[in-house]
């Protein structure tokens, strides 16, 4: 069917009837609707898997908090270099566990199905390949690797492996982005041409400034093993307990957060990624000591491809924010936009169109009295919600990766379709550092000249 084709059935089905899109209630008033999603994809319990911990820090213990959550799934064993989480871990989870401070210990146990990685970023590379080669099912927090020149290793890792891997940008599994990717589909906005993206954090006592325990020494952290895959230097509680303020071990804004917005924005478009990237910012407020920007802004190409028509991005990152929680992804095509959040999806029309309804449009031409008749048209926003009763994306990420451990299936962020939404947002840290625009072949999933 063709774009036109499409666009013309979504305004119909605007114009007869805004339930005909919606999902449960819907609430029509001055020009704004509401309808609340659903989801219908339930997962029941199977066969137990067995999972381990590998990073028991503060995403790490959310993880495994909502892994939890599902039936059949039973934690055996944490790893963390900090001997204090792995106190925390026996006390929450229960006296049973094994706990380590090596993740090959964890790898060796015949007990673990599948790891969750939630480790500083430096680590993610080789502890999935590590995973994978073991035979493990692997979680691994976003971004899936440190720097663009290890994508491919673990990408080859996986493939020759067999086992099950998500990268764990939860928004993948929200309502609001499928929401959104179907929209697009219908044709709603029209033929895409721009999206943007903006993410605000801002805190008190710091972006990233994560609490210091009053124990913190050489005596409770395996600095040499922390800093063994990258520069060595004396035992820094301040690397460690904040390690995203630095290069060695983190991947700054745009690893943390950039890489949502790319992850939506692919999967609602179906791209591959850009083949230009470019970046600025600064330290522009948290001169703490850290070394990368509180302020980033990136902007990118994605070419004309058999999936999308060529359009530009622009993402804004900032951890000066007073407003402190401004956070979306816009999409905006030549006939309306969408404002896309994980539980939420703003469609905004043009309304001064004219209306594609057919029993008006016949009402108007069966009789000359009707020719300037004004006409009804749809609603110029709509607000499609999630239902009180959704237990949210991070939820259903995990039910995603369970179904697929348990099915023999697959997920939709594997490492093909992490690394392609990592490389953009690490490679602007490159840009960054570098002062350049970096070429990006989204296609082979490597820099070019």
């Amino acid at each position: 069917m063709s774009k036109s084709n499409n666009r013309r059935g979504f305004i119909k089905k605007l114009s007869l009837s805004t339930a005909a899109l919606s999902v449960g209630a819907s609430i029509v008033s001055k020009g704004k609707s509401i309808s609340y999603l659903k989801r219908s994809n339930g997962l029941g319990a199977a066969d137990e898997i067995r999972l381990a911990l590998i990073g028991a820090g503060g995403m790490g213990t959310e993880d495994t908090n909502t892994a939890l959550k599902h039936e059949g799934i039973k934690l055996v064993a944490v790893c963390d270099l900090y001997e204090g989480r792995r106190k925390i871990a026996q006390g929450k989870w229960g006296p049973g566990l094994f706990l380590t401070d090596d993740h090959n210990e964890i790898l060796k146990r015949k007990d673990v199905d599948a790891v969750i990685i939630g480790t500083p970023d430096h680590w993610h590379k080789q502890i999935s390949i590590d995973a994978l080669n073991a035979g493990k099912h692997v979680y691994c927090e976003k971004p899936m690797v440190h720097s663009v020149n290890e994508g491919m290793d673990l990408i080859n890792a996986w493939r020759k492996s067999g086992k099950v891997y998500q990268v764990g940008s939860q928004g993948l599994s929200s309502l609001g982005n499928e929401k959104a990717k179907q929209l697009l589909a219908e044709g709603a906005i029209g033929t895409i041409n721009y999206a943007e993206g903006f993410w605000a954090r801002h805190s008190p006592t710091g972006a990233w400034q994560y609490a210091i325990p009053a124990d913190a020494s050489e005596k409770t952290v395996n600095w040499k093993r922390y800093v063994s895959n990258t520069t060595k230097r004396e035992f820094d509680k301040m690397r460690f307990f904040r390690w995203r303020n630095y290069q060695d071990y983190g991947t700054g804004m745009s690893g943390d957060l950039f890489v949502h917005l790319f992850s939506s924005l692919h999967f609602i478009t179906n791209s591959i990624g850009p083949n230009q990237v470019s970046a600025m910012g600064g330290l522009r407020y948290w001169k703490d000591g850290r070394e990368v920007p509180d302020v980033m802004l990136g902007t990118f190409q994605y070419p004309d491809s058999k999936q999308h028509p060529g359009f530009n991005l622009s993402l804004r990152c900032n951890f000066v924010d007073g407003t402190s929680g401004t956070t979306y992804l816009r999409i905006v095509g030549s006939e309306g936009s969408m404002d896309v959040k994980w539980e939420e999806v703003v469609l905004k029309r043009n309304t001064r169109q004219s209306s594609d309804d057919p029993f008006m449009n016949a009402k108007a031409s069966d009789n000359s009295a009707y020719s300037d008749r004004a006409k009804m048209l749809p609603p110029g926003e709509i607000s499609f919600k999630a239902e009180d009763t959704w237990k949210g994306a991070h939820y259903d990420h995990f039910a995603n990766w369970f179904n697929a451990i348990r099915t023999g299936g697959t997920v939709f962020e594997d490492p093909v379709f992490g690394f392609r939404a990592a490389a953009p947002a690490l490679l602007c840290n490159d840009s960054y550092n570098a002062n350049k625009f970096i070429n990006w072949d989204p296609v082979n999933m490597k820099v070019t000249s």
